[in-house]
């Protein structure tokens, strides 16, 4: 059942099929920004004066008809579904339905089109009354934040997460309308869907997909039983570059994230990764060597050393941050190392380097279970991301070109080995994303 159809930004070209007339259940069409040609079905236009559809269709220069290109404020985005199942909506899409041809665009960025996916339900805007149904008078709190606190919810027997604004927070109404506006036009597998939103007199929140497996530092932590194996933390990686590849280079105009940490990466039930908390992001030029000047915000440990001291920020800025997750997703350990002195990340592993041993920086807890080869190459391009100056940092397509190669190192690792069970642990593979973790057994 589709409701909701985004393939605007895809070079699409030929006719509209009148078959889309005849989806009953097909609530909005997205396909700005392609080189459609004829007339629109009149199936479609006569749906939208009727108020059952809403259709985009500007930037369609040969596109003939009724083609309103006015702005609707409405909040329509779709949740994004999985890898897999989303690649068979499209190929479904061309192949079956459509007879319109996809082109890429040549020298178009690897890994970073957006991924779209028919939705449950619309974008919507709540009432407080209907906030307190949804999380049963705010019961179960997932998490708490300058922004606010962040329930578990249960909508149409989908489970949401909702994160509601505190009358204390000082720019939370700042973030909450920078947030809102960046989720209503990025739609990425790799970042979190807008569900709705709640703006109820003094009551101000977000409506989210729940993300069951709640954020990447719970499973850095020696608390925690469960540990991420090697090829696990790696497609982590590779997803929250993605999603951060996206803000960059496919977002118009470009987005930084300015909060890039181990906690703003959120975890589905098929540990696949997603960028959340985009209060703080911002617009920059895209312009070679250009910069913005803003306040310094983002969380200390993670920001980037020009824009600590001196305001300015640029994307080099997130790529610095994602590098200081990587070095957390390696070594297991925080930004900010307690040993006989309080030590950043990125230092504690520059004074191991020399050594030569991986095994000194590498989470205990793998219990050497990786292939040598594609840690090390992921420890150099963390400590590149890390760079002081950001001329020498790579860019995030390069980041995200560099872990794949790390991956399928390590695939071929786990492929040549069987994925037997090794002595002293049991591997569970996690469903669609291949993430596996170890459990260790009992002794």
């Amino acid at each position: 059942m589709i409701q909701t159809l985004d393939l605007s930004n895809n070079n699409l070209t030929g006719p509209i099929p009148d078959f889309l007339s005849q989806l009953p259940d097909l609530n909005v069409i997205n396909l700005e920004k392609n080189k459609l040609t004829g007339s629109v079905p009149v199936g479609l236009i006569e749906r939208r004066k009727n108020g059952f559809l809403s259709l985009s269709l500007c930037a369609n220069p040969n596109l003939s008809g009724n083609v309103s290109c006015k702005k609707k404020r409405n909040f329509v985005i779709p949740v994004v579904a999985s890898v897999a199942g989303i690649s068979i909506l499209l190929l479904s899409v061309a192949a079956l339905y459509w007879g319109i041809k996809r082109k890429r665009q040549p020298g178009a960025v690897t890994g970073a089109n957006p991924i779209i996916a028919p939705v449950e339900a619309t974008k919507r805007q709540f009432t407080y009354s209907e906030i307190l149904q949804i999380t049963n008078n705010l019961k179960r709190i997932l998490g708490k934040g300058g922004f606010g606190t962040v329930y578990h919810g249960c909508l149409d027997k989908t489970q949401v997460a909702v994160k509601m604004l505190s009358p204390s927070s000082v720019q939370g109404l700042q973030q909450f309308h920078a947030e809102v506006n960046l989720l209503m036009r990025v739609h990425h597998i790799n970042l979190t869907s807008l569900v709705g939103y709640c703006n109820d007199e003094n009551h101000i929140g977000l409506v989210y997909e729940y993300m069951e497996n709640g954020n990447l530092q719970a499973y850095l932590s020696d608390s925690t039983p469960v540990v991420l194996t090697w090829e696990g933390r790696l497609q982590i990686a590779t997803d929250a570059a993605q999603g951060l590849e996206y803000l960059h280079y496919c977002c118009s105009p470009p987005m930084i994230h300015r909060d890039v940490k181990s906690t703003n990466i959120l975890l589905n039930e098929y540990f696949q990764a997603k960028l959340s908390d985009f209060g703080l992001s911002r617009n920059f030029p895209v312009e070679d060597g250009t910069h913005i000047l803003t306040g310094v915000a983002g969380t200390p440990g993670y920001l980037a050393p020009e824009y600590n001291m001196s305001n300015r920020l640029n994307e080099k800025s997130d790529v610095y941050s994602f590098g200081v997750v990587l070095l957390e997703i390696i070594a297991g350990r925080p930004a900010f190392i307690n040993t006989h002195e309080r030590i950043h990340i990125s230092k504690w592993v520059g004074l191991l380097l020399p050594k030569g041993d991986i095994y000194s920086i590498v989470d205990p807890r793998l219990e050497r279970r990786f292939n040598v080869s594609s840690v090390w190459k992921a420890v150099e391009l963390a400590m590149a991301c890390v760079s002081k100056n950001p001329i020498n940092r790579p860019s995030m397509s390069q980041v995200l070109v560099e872990l794949k190669e790390c991956l399928a190192t390590e695939l071929a690792r786990t492929k040549q080995s069987g994925n037997h069970t090794e002595k002293g642990n049991s591997i569970e593979m996690m469903s669609q994303n291949s993430i596996a973790m170890l459990r260790p057994s009992v002794r």
